[in-house]
């Protein structure tokens, strides 16, 4: 957004350390399930296909793509469009009395920044997602979502057990397998997955037509749009990464089918977990594999101001017009807080160019 912005001439300050969540809240070594194709400049010039050519490198040369390596291209990214941020934070957000400028935020250095529109772009670290029935079931102190536990290192020799069946979770099962963990139990409620190379050629159109046609998604009856939610997040399931051969190993146990009946801790500080399908593991960290949903209310800025009560919501999720705007003038919203209205692609960088071009036009 902030490049599309500078490239229309629209005044604009971006507030924040840009992909910190991925910077801070993903494990070294891991692939993405995207392809080159989901580059980030709106105008389409500062392409990763371009950063490669740059390099003498062809998208074979680097996929699947590592999370190094798309770190690295947004870098360059950064400095090719002079994209600048102010690195700090907003610590709470207000509606205020005023002619233009209607929203005001207050940094966590006490200044103040007044705007007359705000786009909340702030990707997925409010929203781990911990289900409360599961946590009710697993000892207090003796589990991790997989955001906050990226360092697996420390977890060489010890017997890990992954709940969830999803990427996340097949994705940590290689990556503490490659770190050397003892044993990697994956226990998930479903049959496992094929582990199939995800085919994202059908997204790329569907995104392009929300720029001419915002209103698409949501016009699609019941039926037709869980199926393609469903659609979205069966592929999402998949990996580039090869997973077949990663996960299929004598270190890795798949459980599927299964859920977590009970999770004692013993005397001797390992943890007893209890499937309900009879097995018992013998456990030592257990990791939460069960993503992310979105709840406005679960973000910092706007709980400490004053525009939660004024916004209209469904489900956890702002209300929005074909702009991305909610029901507060001048406040849109992207990326997973979209996903309801939008579609599931929002949960995916394939989106930002989209949001992007949607929000400048309202703009303009």
């Amino acid at each position: 957004m902030a490049a599309y912005a500078r490239s229309l001439n629209i005044d604009h300050l971006m507030v924040g350390n840009p992909m910190s969540f991925w910077k801070k809240h993903m494990p070294s070594g891991m692939l993405l399930r995207s392809a080159c194709d989901w580059h980030l400049d709106p105008v389409g010039e500062y392409t990763i296909e371009r950063f490669l050519a740059e390099q003498g490198l062809k998208p074979a040369d680097v996929t699947p793509l590592s999370l190094e390596f798309y770190l690295s291209y947004v870098q360059w990214f950064q400095q090719q469009a002079a994209i600048e941020s102010m690195p700090s934070h907003v610590r709470r957000l207000d509606m205020v009395d005023g002619r233009g400028a209607r929203l005001q935020a207050e940094l966590e250095n006490g200044d103040t920044i007044r705007a007359k529109q705000v786009l909340l772009a702030i990707g997925f670290r409010h929203f781990a997602h911990q289900p409360g029935e599961l946590m009710a079931r697993l000892p207090g102190n003796r589990f991790e979502h997989t955001c906050d536990l990226v360092d697996l290192e420390g977890l060489k020799g010890k017997r890990c057990l992954i709940i969830g069946g999803r990427q996340s979770a097949f994705e940590w099962a290689a990556l503490l397998n490659d770190a050397g963990a003892e044993i990697v139990h994956v226990s998930y409620r479903h049959d496992s997955p094929r582990f199939a190379e995800s085919d994202w050629a059908w997204v790329n159109p569907l995104i392009e037509r929300l720029v001419t046609e915002p209103g698409w998604h949501r016009a699609l009856p019941s039926n037709e749009r869980e199926a393609l939610i469903d659609s979205g997040w069966r592929a999402a399931s998949r990996s580039n990464r090869g997973l077949s051969r990663g996960v299929r190993t004598d270190t890795i146990k798949l459980w599927p089918c299964t859920q977590i009946e009970s999770a004692i801790t013993r005397p001797n500080g390992a943890m007893q977990v209890a499937l309900n399908n009879g097995s018992v593991l013998a456990i030592d960290q257990i990791i939460v594999a069960t993503g992310y949903k979105a709840d406005i209310s679960r973000v910092p800025l706007l709980a400490q101001g004053n525009l939660l009560p004024k916004l209209g919501l469904r489900d956890g999720c702002p209300m929005l017009d074909d702009n991305l705007q909610t029901t507060i003038p001048g406040l849109f919203v992207t990326s997973l807080l979209a996903t309801q209205e939008f579609g599931p692609f929002f949960a995916f960088t394939v989106s930002a160019r989209t949001s992007a071009r949607i929000v400048a036009q309202a703009i303009r």
